[in-house]
């Protein structure tokens, strides 16, 4: 329920991790705004994209209109015929689901669209900041949630709603969901504030709250501006991101 966390950045250094470690990903971009699609290396236009799938959810397989993601062609060669990582692409079209008053059969349209999907370990929905349609008909398909937060005042009361707000839904409409955690982003070791606010959350989240934290890297916006997985750009800071999101998969996974 905040902008600006990094919620796209966690989907995209969880997609990196699977990647690197084999685990044959599929993501689902439902934000209109499409930032996980540019970051994926996917052309605007590419494939079917998501507004039309959920249109034509009950007509179609996700697995036949999904693209791939322009980081394979990264890769060292003896990865690469291994690997899957596939988009289905976002578009603005998806802004048609993302109202308040969703009907109980449109929040079940990704749900059914990814009935009998196969060939994927791990799918990744990235949703829009809000808990509006979109972000509840990915809650439907969906068995976790991760939430993303930054060690600030809003940040954590936006975190302690959207839990609140799983509960209530989990309880109405999707019995099989779960928080998965909440991830703390951006944070500063030399920053008062944000130590207060870390110890705040250990207090609320307990053992929601997984570990390690990322920290503010200024490498971080230069990798995705490049549209680059961390995992295989150069250097040690890169490498120390890189292996933070390893660990965060692993509690994932």
């Amino acid at each position: 329920m905040k902008g600006g966390v990094g919620k796209t950045s966690v989907t995209m250094g969880l997609a990196s991790a699977a990647l690197q470690r084999g685990v044959r990903t599929l993501v689902i971009d439902l934000d209109p705004h499409a930032d996980t699609t540019t970051g994926l290396a996917v052309s605007r236009g590419a494939g079917t994209e998501a507004g039309q799938l959920l249109k034509d959810a009950r007509r179609t397989r996700v697995e036949e209109h999904a693209v791939r993601s322009g980081w394979l062609d990264l890769l060292p060669e003896p990865m690469r015929q291994s690997a899957r990582l596939d988009v289905v692409a976002g578009s603005a079209m998806a802004a048609t689901y993302d109202r308040p008053d969703l009907r109980p059969r449109d929040m079940k349209r990704l749900r059914t669209l990814l009935t009998g999907l196969t060939g994927y370990d791990l799918v990744l929905v990235d949703c829009p900041p809000s808990l509006s349609g979109l972000t509840r008909i990915a809650w439907t398909a969906s068995h976790q949630v991760l939430l993303v937060a930054e060690p600030s005042l809003f940040s954590v009361a936006g975190t302690e709603r959207t839990m609140r707000a799983i509960r209530m839904f989990s309880d109405e409409f999707a019995p099989q969901l779960a928080s998965a955690g909440v991830v703390v982003n951006r944070t500063r070791a030399d920053s008062t504030e944000h130590e207060y606010r870390l110890l705040e959350m250990e207090r609320l989240y307990q053992d929601k709250l997984l570990l390690p934290v990322l920290e503010e890297n200024a490498y971080w916006q230069q990798i995705q501006g490049a549209a680059y997985p961390v995992h295989q750009w150069p250097g040690d800071q890169a490498r120390d991101l890189a292996s933070s999101f390893d660990q965060l998969l692993r509690q994932l996974v």
